[in-house]
């Protein structure tokens, strides 16, 4: 997903490029959607407000769409590409930043966040979840997923020498690791980590999920599937967290 961090300047032309991908696969978005649309209940008279945090083209906005039926569903980013596209998906969207000033709402103005696949692209992830814990009321929703350092098949990977998957080492080329699409990944997290670092951010886990990869080989599908029974092995980590 793009990044709503301020990068450094080669970041800043590596996100604000085309052909970067900012979406991520619909089973993610799916799952991630449910987990927040149980959390919210029916829209009612009193719709919350849902931030789309690093919205990309808007495809997992459109996608959580159905579950979130009433509530209101604002997306920002940080590129002015990705809200272009983003635009043809949501009615509402904004742009900012994670550091440097902030997002452009008052503090406590959101009922849940949306940070899908946003986190391991960060330069300052510690000044990220300050951000959105402020703008997020007390008791408000975080969900987050981000790619698993962890899963079932990095961990074979590692023991063969391999560089895991979601790992890069330059934004010009993938090195040492299966695939060939370079995303910007800066940082990854097991599912140990993601929640230590979340409750350390002032944040009460509830759950921790799992959801497959789409760039799994079609053949190994079904096994990615299974994995997800195990979050910690799973391809996506999911969190469900309350801001404290």
């Amino acid at each position: 997903m793009s990044t709503a961090d301020t990068p450094p300047a080669g970041l800043r032309d590596f996100y604000e490029n085309p052909a970067v991908p900012v979406a991520s696969g619909d089973a993610r978005s799916l799952r991630q959607a449910r987990m927040l649309a149980d959390a919210l209940g029916p829209a009612g008279a009193h719709p919350s407000v849902v931030l789309d945090v690093g919205c990309g083209d808007g495809t997992a906005a459109r996608a959580a769409a159905p579950l979130l039926a009433g509530h209101r569903v604002i997306g920002v980013d940080w590129s002015q590409d990705a809200l272009r596209r983003a635009r043809t998906h949501l009615s509402d969207v904004l742009r900012g930043e994670l550091t440097d000033g902030g997002l452009p709402l008052a503090t406590g103005s959101v009922d849940a966040v949306l940070f899908s696949e946003v986190i391991e692209h960060l330069v300052d992830p510690d000044s990220a979840l300050d951000e959105l814990r402020r703008v997020l009321r007390p008791g408000g929703h975080l969900m987050l997923s981000t790619p698993n350092l962890a899963a079932w098949y990095n961990r074979a990977l590692l023991l063969a020498g391999v560089q895991p998957v979601f790992s890069e080492v330059s934004l010009r080329g993938i090195h040492g690791r299966p695939g060939s699409e370079v995303v910007g990944h800066l940082r990854l997290y097991t599912a140990r980590a993601l929640r230590e670092f979340l409750t350390a951010s002032g944040f009460r886990v509830v759950r921790i999920a799992g959801a497959p990869f789409h760039g799994v080989p079609r053949p190994l599908r079904a096994l990615d599937r299974l994995a997800c029974a195990r979050p910690s092995a799973a391809s996506i980590l999911l969190a469900h967290a309350v801001r404290t």
